[in-house]
């Protein structure tokens, strides 16, 4: 019951205040102008309001204030989402350096790792585990922990890459809070399960559900015609929030991967063909995989509903199947978008 009620309010705050923060990003000129066509990889049209991580953030902290053990992890959860949000306003407001943004999003993954967010094994597909906490450097930063020299990093690394990945998977109305919903839900599911760190598997499964609830309820506004955009502020903390859900879940990383195939596997692609093509592989263009499927002629709703579906079989495989068999399923689902990614290329050199 609790956890329903924790949902509910999640939602209701996301919902209530998206309208607000609808008319301060009017006021203060957080929007993108989708006449001008500065921006190659935009698919909008009209004047749109950006900003969209706030009223997420807002009901992402109000849940966590009033239903949340703070312990220091949860605190630098909230603090490192709160300077990510600051990060994304500006961006809305003055389009920040893609490097920039980079930069930021390493610093505040070292921040939320400084309070004790880590990754101190990941599960060997193969069976046991691999151990990442073996190195240790005895440096106690401001009394919150001592450094965790291949943990640190790859829980930095990681969570940097999720939310560049799935921030690239935002080009279209409703894409993104519909499968990061549906991600987080699962995430919730397994936190029930297992769980890591100093927080209980019922607290990782409640602030599974805030996320979830939180994006949950920005859906209805970002869906098409959409009225507000997620922004900066909402992409990357839809990435670094799955990241760190990824973690305090036990290190299911196979499983936040597997639900996020798509988007992992099109961000991959997209590094890969930049550099192939001796371009930034920061720099925004019109290649990702929602790209494709509009230049087939796929409209919006189908393509945002496409990968809330598939996300959805995805995580309820991720619940079936067990280490190796996850990665088959990923390879296989790899597998066949790459081609059809290929396939479409090769079109649109023809045409």
């Amino acid at each position: 019951m609790l956890a329903f009620i924790i949902a509910m309010m999640s939602f209701v705050v996301a919902y209530t205040s998206t309208p607000v923060i609808i008319f301060l990003a009017k006021k203060f000129g957080l929007v993108t102008d989708g006449t001008s066509g500065s921006h190659p990889a935009h698919t909008h049209k009209g004047i749109i309001p950006r900003a969209g991580g706030v009223p997420i953030y807002l009901a992402i902290l109000v849940c966590s204030l009033i239903f949340l053990d703070l312990n220091k992890i949860i605190v630098g959860i909230l603090i490192a989402n709160g300077l990510l949000v600051i990060v994304g306003l500006l961006d809305d407001k003055y389009d920040l350096s893609p490097y920039t943004r980079f930069i930021m999003n390493i610093v505040i993954a070292a921040i939320v790792v400084l309070f004790g967010l880590g990754i101190p094994f990941v599960s060997n597909p193969f069976g046991g585990v691999i151990p990442l906490d073996e190195w240790t450097l005895s440096l106690n930063i401001f009394g919150i922990r001592n450094i965790l020299i291949v943990a640190d990093i790859i829980s930095i690394v990681w969570l940097a890459w999720m939310m560049n990945m799935v921030n690239w998977s935002k080009g279209v109305d409703g894409q993104l809070p519909g499968f990061v919903s549906i991600t987080a839900f699962f995430l919730a599911i397994l936190a029930t399960r297992f769980t890591a760190h100093d927080i209980d598997a019922t607290t990782v499964m409640h602030v599974s559900l805030i996320v979830g609830a939180a994006y949950l309820g920005f859906l209805p506004y970002n869906f098409f015609p959409q009225k507000i955009m997620p922004g900066y502020s909402g992409g990357a903390m839809a990435g670094f929030l799955l990241g760190i859900l990824a973690i305090l879940s036990f290190g299911k990383f196979g499983t936040a991967v597997l639900v996020l195939a798509i988007p992992t596997i099109d961000a991959v692609y997209t590094v890969i063909r930049r550099i192939h093509q001796k371009k930034s592989p920061f720099r925004a263009d019109w290649g990702h995989f929602h790209h494709r499927l509009i230049d087939i002629g796929w409209g919006k709703r189908r393509i945002a509903v496409f990968y809330w579906l598939v996300s959805l079989m995805l995580g309820v495989a991720s619940m079936i199947l067990e280490g190796i068999e996850k990665l088959a399923a990923f390879g296989m689902v790899a597998v066949a978008l790459i081609v059809f990614m290929i396939i479409i290329d090769k079109a649109k050199k023809l045409t």
